[in-house]
């Protein structure tokens, strides 16, 4: 079962709605995922479609409990390649479907014609509990979320670019900053920071997949500092052994020319303690040292004995 598929079941076992967020929440779905027939003798009918029987479930629930509506639940196999089955609500005209669409604002009357409202109706969404609600009926129609594992990624699609404006705008009123973007013919809510997802899942109520999103970015974050300490690690030791190389190099090039006799006392101690521990630290060189040398001590005189090196290849050439 996929990430997104966890979100879905959880959030369908949220058993806290009351008819207003039954209303709201059912808004949001039929907006996203419901179509709109006429029959025969011009007979009303809405379709909800989806995937996941759990969604399918939690709608004929809400509608039972708080509606009255005893409607039916369809299943046909999909034509795509994935071969799931695909699970339909229908409510028809003789279940009380018209009432229902003015309730969830689907159908709105303008001069006495009846017109499809794609929009968030602001009365269902003036409450707290009633914007998380359509959030999260919104997640079930048209959201999914990728497997954290690989990416953070979070969307809504809608085939309304209104709705899905008015969608980002709800959705940032919790402080996220949800963007808008069109892909083909649809429209796109997305958020794609781990943090916000995660505040994200909170508001529509899916607590358990949100600390197994959080542990995987606890586990991210580990991997990546241990990563980021280790590539530092092996920068500076790389960095140390090619500075001893070059400084042994420098040593042995004075020793053949001229002698390390012809060096003063100091540089000739450094440069014959690099010689013998050609791996240690300049730290540990400075303390091999009598009277010990700080660091930078010992990096002054090696860096004193490699420009003597300089000027002996530049006189040789």
């Amino acid at each position: 079962m996929s990430f997104s598929s966890k979100v879905k079941n959880e959030v369908c076992r949220y058993e806290d709605s009351g008819r207003e967020e039954a209303l709201t929440q059912l808004s949001a779905i039929m907006k996203v995922s419901g179509t709109l027939s006429f029959g025969g003798n011009k007979h009303l009918s809405f379709k909800i479609t989806t995937e996941n029987p759990a969604i399918a479930r939690c709608i004929f629930k809400l509608l039972k409990v708080h509606f009255d509506i005893h409607t039916q639940i369809m299943v046909k196999k999909s034509n795509s390649f994935k071969k799931n089955n695909i699970y339909m609500v229908l409510i028809t005209e003789e279940m009380g479907i018209k009432e229902l669409l003015r309730e969830v604002g689907v159908l709105g009357e303008i001069d006495g014609i009846m017109q499809i409202d794609y929009g968030i109706p602001s009365e269902l969404v003036n409450k707290e509990n009633l914007k998380r609600a359509f959030i999260r009926g919104a997640f079930l129609g048209g959201g999914s979320i990728s497997n954290p594992e690989k990416t953070y990624h979070l969307e809504f699609v809608s085939h309304n670019q209104d709705y899905a404006e008015q969608l980002s705008r709800l959705i940032n009123t919790y402080g996220l900053t949800s963007k808008v973007i069109q892909r083909k013919s649809s429209y796109v809510v997305y958020l794609k920071e781990g943090e916000q997802i995660v505040d994200l899942l909170n508001i529509i109520g899916a607590h358990t997949s949100l600390l197994e999103l959080e542990n995987v970015r606890i586990m991210k974050e580990m991997r990546n500092n241990v990563n980021r300490l280790v590539n530092c690690e092996t920068a500076n030791l790389s960095k140390t052994v090619n500075a001893a190389v070059r400084q042994v190099e420098s040593i042995k090039l004075i020793q053949k020319e001229i002698g390390l006799g012809r060096l003063p006392r100091n540089l000739r101690d450094i440069a014959e303690l690099r010689i013998q521990y050609p791996d240690e630290s300049l730290k540990e060189l400075g303390e091999l040292l009598n009277p010990p040398v700080g660091k930078s001590g010992v990096n002054h005189r090696l860096r004193r004995i490699e420009k003597i090196a300089e000027e002996l290849r530049k006189e040789g050439r």
